[in-house]
Formats: structure tokens, sequence, C-alpha cells
């Protein structure tokens, strides 16, 4: 399974859950089926590493991360992904438009996978603008948990036949 996280620039949330997921899939002994990187919609933030406040986040937390370059989304990324994963509605419509469509149903919100997310339609808030990164990193770990229990379930069919 390759998951693709986006966010606006790829130094807050889409990295953040890059590497939450990363964490989960090591801990739970699955990382051999799963591929997991991050990129941005937009080309602000180019070449830059993931935000320090993200950093320090993840080591309060003890998730192992490594230093990584934003990268911008591609027109190849569409097809060689299995899910693509935004973070907030901008993201999705970003998304759609860069890829011209989704006909394969890949594009999601990370929330689209809890049962906190109302109809499908809560964001995960950018901490570049509300500062909030506590909240931003529990929100992208809620999201990265019950999206891991979903595929996990689908797995689980899968693996029966």
């Amino acid at each position: 399974m390759k998951i693709l996280f986006v966010c606006h620039g790829n130094i807050c949330r889409s990295p953040m859950a890059e590497f939450i997921f990363k964490d989960i899939v090591r801990k739970a002994g699955t990382a051999d089926r799963f591929e997991i990187a991050s990129a941005a919609t937009s080309r602000e933030e180019i070449g830059n590493d993931v935000y320090p406040p993200v950093r320090s986040l993840l080591r309060k937390h003890k998730i192992p991360f490594e230093p990584r370059s934003a990268r911008q989304i591609t027109a190849e990324d569409y097809d060689y992904y299995d899910l693509l994963i935004g973070m907030d509605d901008m993201n999705i419509k970003n998304m759609i438009r860069f890829f011209g469509d989704d006909p394969k149903n890949k594009i999601h919100k990370l929330l689209d996978f809890h049962d906190s997310a109302i109809n499908g339609n809560r964001n995960i808030s950018d901490p570049w603008y509300t500062g909030n990164f506590a909240q931003c990193g529990y929100d992208v770990a809620v999201g990265c948990d019950a999206l891991y229990k979903k595929i996990m379930d689908d797995f689980a069919v899968i693996d029966t036949f």
C-alpha cells in the first residue's frame, strides 16, 4: 500500500502524518506492507526541512523522523500512490485541480477515516497559521490511527482469499 500525505507546504501537517504513520506501521510490525511519503500542493517551501515546532512535537512523543526536503506533488504521483491523503478542503481541491480529477477515488481527507469527522468534512488546521501544533498533532495522530485501522480491516478481508 503506497500512501502520499499532502498539505499546503509539506513542512508541517503532511510530514507529521508521514512520520506518525511510519511509526504506527513499524510498531505494528507491518512496515513491509507500506510505502509512505509526503508532498505539498504548493511550491512555497520546496527544499525546506520539517518546520522546527513539528520536529519538537515529534521528539516529545518519541516519533522517529529524519531530515527531508519538501516537494510538490507531481503528475506521476496519482498513478503511483494508492491513496493521496490531504489535510483540509483546500488540499483536496488543489489535488483534484492538479491531477485533473479523481477517477480512481484515491484522494481523501485524513479525518474522513475517523468517527469524529462529521460527514467527512473535518479539516486539520494548518499550525503554520494557528500556532496550535499540539492540536494539529493530535488530529493527525487520530486520523493516522483511523486510516491504519481501516486499511488493516480491508487487508484482513483480502488476506482471507
